[in-house]
């Protein structure tokens, strides 16, 4: 072969060869990049892309005052409490020391309310104070606590009624006369987030009737429990007369069955079975059966006396049925209330637990028929939270409680008025000193500056701005506010350049 021939032959082939040199070695160095690709983004995530902690606040994280839901609230001076000088503090003192009792014994458990822990200050006190002169009841309401108006969001007052301890006469044993059941606590009534032998189960939430290991229904409403339902259990307690007795005793949650050889039966409410309360003579108002001015536990009674029939239907409506269990307690022992002590007639209430916590003082202020349906007694007095029930409900709502018996009935059954509350809160949780406590937002910029640096929406601002310099006469083209840059986007590091190959023959051209 001619030596020309030989050197174009041996030119073809090393350009053949690094030409697939080349195919290889790309292919090799894509897959080594992909891998190195894969391998970051699962093991090596660039710091540009890692999650950004939350940022801290600037200003100090103080607590806030207290919150009541619903309501609105105005602090005031004591000399603003109408009526305030005029109570008995000592008899209001002896019932708040008695809810300090159970107020110590709860001290650090937890309480979602801020009021609940703020009463262990004035109950340390109170527990080495044995006060016997009004003055100085008045003066240690006054040095622990501030007085704060408050009502539901948007109306100027509050509402009360009354409750008492129904006294009825009963028998151990059913006979022609005695033959309405009073039941104790079924055992398949169920709770959620309670042991079937838990000693009071809440008046509010949704109650079941186990059957079985896991099955859960809803309880027996009143009309099924009065037809039967339960009966032959063993479940009854006593035996009343009339089923009004019954339904009075449960709307009171407690009462006192005397029967015929002298003895006492104290029975405080144990259990409900699930269906909200429903007033019987709010029914009787609407349908026009009694008129609302002249609505009263007393004209209950009296028409469903004379209505057995449409008595019978009246309390079905209130499908809620309450559950007794007996209390140890003397005749000359007043009921126990929610908060686990006994009640004090005239200046124990009931409140709306969700809301409010035991042991809380309100001064209640107004006029109320005590003394006779048609006359208006003047009454403030200083009461204290201690009880709770399924109808009590909002910030300035109560019960007040009168005691055991006939005439303590009439009195709470006429209460259905509007008055002005008054809460003390402990002066560590004062609305005003916890207030100034609390940071100030930062300061306005001056109007010079605002006028140069306009907050306005930069997608909206399509024009520049003009504004005229203070202390200068000319005037001062100002451009539209600039936005920010967009983000710069996260890019992959480049990979290494690849070292040049040497003695590697050139394609010629």
């Amino acid at each position: 072969m001619a030596p020309e021939a030989r050197i174009k032959l041996f030119l073809k082939n090393s350009a053949t060869a690094f030409c697939a040199g080349v195919v290889v070695l790309s292919a090799f160095s894509l897959g080594a990049e992909a891998a190195r690709r894969h391998y970051r983004s699962h093991h090596h995530r660039p710091p540009q892309l890692a999650a950004t902690p939350p940022r801290a606040l600037p200003y100090p994280q103080l607590p806030l005052p207290f919150e009541i839901s619903g309501a609105q609230y105005l602090p005031l001076a004591w000399t603003d409490v109408k009526g305030w000088s005029d109570d008995d503090h000592l008899a209001a003192y002896k019932t708040f020391r008695a809810s300090c009792k159970s107020v110590n014994a709860q001290n650090g458990a937890s309480e979602p309310k801020a009021l609940g822990a703020s009463l262990s200050e004035p109950c340390r006190v109170a527990k080495s104070l044995e006060l016997s002169d009004d003055a100085k009841a008045k003066t240690f309401f006054e040095e622990n606590f501030a007085p704060l108006r408050i009502s539901r969001l948007g109306e100027p007052d509050g509402f009360v009624t009354g409750y008492y301890e129904p006294v009825l006469e009963g028998s151990r044993t059913q006979t022609d006369v005695y033959n309405v059941p009073v039941y104790r606590r079924p055992s398949n009534l169920f709770v959620r987030g309670y042991k079937q032998d838990s000693v009071s189960l809440p008046n509010k939430g949704p109650v079941y009737r186990k059957i079985g290991r896991r099955k859960l229904v809803p309880y027996y409403d009143r009309g099924e429990i009065e037809d039967g339902k339960i009966a032959g259990r063993g479940l009854e307690v006593a035996w009343l007369k009339d089923p009004t007795d019954l339904l009075f005793a449960q709307i009171q949650g407690s009462a006192r069955i005397k029967f015929e050889d002298g003895t006492t039966l104290r029975l405080n409410y144990d259990a409900y079975n699930g269906y909200p309360y429903t007033a019987v003579g709010r029914i009787l108002i609407e349908r026009g059966i009694i008129p609302k001015e002249e609505m009263s536990m007393q004209k209950i009674r009296e028409w469903m006396t004379q209505n057995p029939d449409g008595a019978k239907e009246l309390r079905r409506q209130n499908r809620a049925y309450i559950f007794f269990r007996e209390v140890n307690l003397s005749d000359k022992d007043e009921a126990v209330g929610a908060q686990g002590i006994p009640l004090t007639a005239g200046r124990s209430i009931a409140v709306d637990k969700s809301l409010h916590v035991y042991g809380t003082p309100f001064f209640i202020e107004g006029e109320l028929p005590i003394e006779s349906e048609r006359t208006k007694t003047s009454f403030h007095r200083l009461m204290i939270a201690q009880d709770t029930g399924s109808a009590i409900i909002g910030p300035a709502r109560a019960d007040l409680y009168f005691g055991a018996g006939q005439e303590a009935g009439r009195v709470s059954g006429r209460l259905r008025h509007p008055m002005h509350f008054v809460m003390l809160v402990p002066k560590d949780l004062d609305p005003s000193v916890r207030g100034a406590r609390l940071p100030v937002p930062d300061p306005r910029p001056s109007e010079k500056i605002a006028k140069l640096f306009p907050q306005t929406d930069p997608a909206k601002t399509g024009t520049a701005a003009a504004a005229a310099t203070p202390g200068k006469s000319e005037t001062v083209a100002i451009a539209g506010p600039v936005p920010l840059p967009v983000p710069r986007p996260a890019i992959e590091p480049a990979s290494e350049p690849r070292r040049p190959v040497k003695n590697r023959p050139h394609r010629q051209q």
